[in-house]
């Protein structure tokens, strides 16, 4: 073989050695990325890049059971909580006049009792008179408080999907199983234009510290261009109004919407459950996920510190949509409501209610649980 032919063959094999360290350079870049960016909406909305897996037990409560037909057309946005052993979960049953807080108590989030709707519709031109909707309840250490979603707006028969403007409003009773006395009277806070809060502003979870209790209501923009956000409001009286804080806790892009927060005593660290709002390839927006955020102060919260806790890749039976969680410790787990509407669907209506599982204590997830 002459030098000619050496030489070339030699710069050839370096030559394939260079494109292929390129390629794998490539590669490992791209594989970096997709595990940082498992997800990139459509819009370029921002993902979440880490996991807290839950454990899907499935459907827990279907459609269409509940009592005169209060949830023929669907069931959705479970709100759990527990009172003498005993677990009252609230969720909007769609039914012929439209969607209203539906009742089912249960002694071991098996064997569900559904007792139908515990709000009507109020009157024509009344703030609930199209729907009277996903109640959040809080005892005061004398009556029970019901701060739930009202609207006059919906669509058109038969889904009559509640339409903004979504409000706050207010009920109380000596019992959690009602009757419950709505409290007209009562503003606990509205929407406000030219803010975060613009188009609605709907209960969330209630918590009290020392004398002062807190709400973390879903606040958004009006169409066509929503975008969806929570905030924080606080009273010292629940009969009063509330004051909401000027600014989000995050930023109006992260799309979310929804709360349920659970505070893990062995790291004082608490932990926010919130559903996500998507979008595919067709601009279509859905709730694709449950996500958690998690932080130390409940006025501090980091964009960054926030993960996928179910989606259609661990969800046994929706594979596209996943919506709003409420969150309850059960013994040594933490049991995660949501709805969905099975198989590929992304539907608002025909949902079902289901329940996951997370062990305790919870740890944040760190760069070893990356998303799909």
């Amino acid at each position: 073989m002459n030098s000619f032919n050496r030489e070339s063959i030699t710069l050839w094999i370096t030559w394939v050695s260079r494109v292929c360290a390129i390629v794998c350079l490539v590669s490992s870049f791209a594989h970096y990325a997709l595990a940082v960016e498992p997800h990139r909406y459509s819009d370029g909305r921002p993902a979440a890049s880490l996991r807290l897996d839950t454990d899907d037990a499935g459907i827990m409560i279907r459609h269409g059971e509940g009592p005169s037909d209060c949830d023929i057309y669907g069931a959705r946005e479970a709100i759990i909580f527990e009172h003498k052993g005993e677990y009252f979960l609230h969720y909007d049953g769609a039914g012929p006049d439209g969607w209203l807080a539906c009742l089912a108590v249960s002694k071991n989030l098996s064997d569900w009792e559904l007792l139908g709707p515990v709000l009507d519709l109020g009157t024509n031109g009344s703030d609930d008179s199209a729907s009277a909707a996903s109640p959040w309840v809080i005892h005061d250490g004398s009556q029970w408080h019901m701060f739930y979603l009202g609207t006059p707006n919906a669509s058109l028969p038969p889904d009559r999907c509640p339409a903004f403007p979504y409000l706050t409003l207010k009920a109380t009773s000596s019992d959690p199983r009602g009757p419950w006395t709505k409290q007209y009277d009562i503003v606990p806070f509205r929407t406000k234009p030219d803010t975060f809060c613009s188009a609605t502003a709907s209960p969330g979870h209630i918590l009290k510290r020392g004398s002062k209790y807190l709400m973390f209501f879903s606040g958004s923009t009006p169409y066509p261009d929503v975008k969806r956000t929570l905030g924080i409001a606080r009273t010292d009286d629940l009969n009063r109004p509330w004051k909401v804080d000027p600014y989000p806790i995050v930023p109006l892009d992260q799309q979310i919407e929804n709360s349920s927060l659970y505070y893990e005593d062995a790291t004082g660290v608490w932990y926010l459950f919130t559903n996500h709002i998507g979008i595919n390839d067709e601009r279509q927006e859905f709730t694709d996920a449950v996500w958690v955020y998690w932080t130390s102060d409940l006025d501090k919260w980091d964009i960054n510190d926030k993960a996928v806790v179910l989606d259609g890749s661990n969800c046994k039976w929706s594979s596209e949509c996943v919506g709003m969680p409420s969150v309850l410790k059960c013994g040594d787990r933490l049991a995660v409501f949501y709805d969905a509407p099975g198989g590929d669907s992304m539907d608002h209506m025909y949902r079902d209610i289901g329940l996951a599982w997370l062990d305790l204590p919870l740890t944040r997830p760190d760069s070893s649980q990356v998303g799909r």
